[in-house]
């Protein structure tokens, strides 16, 4: 049990150094990150569906 109640202490010690995010800070960017999925998202999207016609076209043809 010792060495768990030092890691326990040691992790607490170096969690009071961390600089944590403002509110606004965290706002901008949990932002910025649904703004960068949902581009992400709608680009391959968009690649799909071409490849998906392209693909139809020569199965068809």
């Amino acid at each position: 049990m010792g060495k768990i109640s030092k890691y326990v202490k040691e992790s607490i010690i170096e969690l009071k150094k961390v600089t944590w995010p403002t509110k606004k800070e965290t706002y901008r960017y949990t932002l910025l990150v649904i703004g960068l999925s949902l581009s992400v998202a709608a680009f391959l999207g968009a690649l799909d569906f071409i490849f998906n016609l392209g693909l139809e076209t020569l199965i068809t043809k």
